[in-house]
């Protein structure tokens, strides 16, 4: 039988059994606690603040009877503020694809889900500013990464349906310079399982991130998802068959808002069709410059750009919106990186620092950049780096007096034009 849990500070108690409002419990240890069956529900009282609080939660639903974290009651969402507290241990079980990236280390999240799956998380706010932290500062090199929300796959093969819907996360305090932990305002990744013949390839499947507002949090914004197996993802051209093994399936990111990440906005990697839609990036890559980004050690990575796939075959980007993303090595609203046919379609950009789009580098192929506006974006508009080929079909490009439609340094790369507007801005 299905069961509703409730948590409230101002009346419960931990020694209640949570299953009544009059009943609830005080705080999310209790919820910690628990061994959720599929189609119980976990709500927290609206107007409520669950201090140097975090959910962990390892429990999985069923797709017909999912798991539901939300809120009850009147006012304003609750809010988790997890200031630094939810420390768990990441391990990728493996170096990533370059030796300056760090791969494991202790992780803060103020909402953990580790190997769960068929879970709703929503309706929630979300900090994890660790403002205080004794001997901490913002740029120091190691310091630990900090999540809004993290989901982990690991042990128990693919994880399906995961849905992110309506949640407020912002102010994240995280570790600039670690671009593949899990840190930033929501972030999935992929970890090396104990026995991977046992279990299966550790991986995603149906993930719907849908309507959420994430702020001032650092480094990501929203990235799905990192993965261990990306030795399988090599070469330019990328087989459908090795997404089926390896790869995330069915990733659905759309109709959310990204405003002043510290490093990129919205990145899907090493899935197969995903599709990313009707999002806005808004003033992202606000770190990735000398005054924050100051004691990197021998990490390389002051590159951010707005909203783009690493590794995807066929990806669909459609209805995005992305604004004002401040300069650094790369600093462009759109980016077609080391995938297979990615498409931009009817996406609009305006005032990006470092452009409109790239297409980066020579595994960036079969891609097709249409129907897009571009609005005074500044640096050049376009940067063709090296890729071997790229198609711009029926986009208008507002260019400014003086910015290059080539941005310079960024060439080098094949890519053809057709039907094109390219369009001056009158002073």
């Amino acid at each position: 039988m299905c069961k509703t849990y409730y948590v409230n500070p101002k009346i419960g108690d931990d020694e209640n059994d949570g299953l009544h409002e009059d009943r609830a419990f005080a705080t999310l240890f209790a919820i910690n606690r628990l061994n959720l069956q599929p189609g119980d529900s976990v709500l927290l009282m609206r107007d409520c603040i669950f201090e140097k609080q975090f959910l962990q939660i390892r429990s999985s639903g069923t797709e017909c009877c999912p798991i539901t974290i939300g809120a009850y009651g009147e006012g304003n969402d609750p809010l988790i503020a997890a200031d630094g507290q939810g420390i768990w241990y990441q391990d990728y079980g493996r170096e990533l694809d370059s030796p300056t990236h760090v791969y494991h280390g202790y992780v803060s999240s103020a909402v953990l889900l580790y190997d769960a799956e068929y879970i709703i998380v929503r309706d929630l706010e979300i900090t994890n500013c660790a403002e205080h932290i004794i001997g901490e500062k913002y740029s120091q090199g190691d310091k630990m990464e900090r999540t809004g929300v993290a989901v982990v796959a690991k042990d128990k093969g693919m994880r399906r349906g995961i849905t992110l819907k309506n949640l407020k996360i912002h102010d994240v305090n995280g570790n600039v310079y670690d671009k593949h932990m899990n840190n930033g305002g929501i972030y999935m990744t992929a970890l090396q399982p104990e026995n991977e013949a046992v279990t299966g390839v550790a991986r995603f499947g149906e993930i719907l991130v849908e309507g959420c507002y994430v702020a001032n949090v650092s480094r990501w914004g929203i990235a799905v998802g990192y993965s261990y197996a990306h030795e399988q993802f090599q070469g330019a051209a990328l087989k459908e068959d090795v997404f089926q093994k390896y790869g995330h399936l069915n990733i659905v990111i759309r109709d959310n808002y990204v405003k002043a990440a510290g490093g990129d906005g919205i990145t899907v990697m090493y899935a197969l069709r995903p599709l990313v839609k009707h999002n806005t990036a808004d003033s992202v890559a606000c770190e990735m410059n000398d005054r924050i980004y100051s004691e990197p050690g021998n990490r390389l990575g002051k590159v951010a750009a707005a909203i783009w796939p690493w590794k995807c075959k066929d990806a669909l980007f459609r209805y995005n919106d992305v604004t004002d993303t401040r300069l650094n090595q790369d600093g462009m609203a759109y980016d077609a990186d080391s995938g297979d046919g990615t498409v931009y379609e009817y996406n609009y950009s305006r005032m990006n620092e470092g452009g409109c789009v790239m297409f980066c580098l020579e595994e960036a192929i079969h891609n097709t950049f249409r129907h897009n506006v571009s609005y005074d974006d500044l640096g050049g508009t376009i940067s063709p780096a090296s890729n071997p080929d790229a198609r711009l079909e029926q986009n208008i490009f507002y260019v400014r007096d003086g910015v290059p439609f080539v941005r310079n340094h960024m060439d080098g790369g094949n890519y053809t034009e057709s039907n094109d507007r390219i369009i001056p801005i009158e002073k």
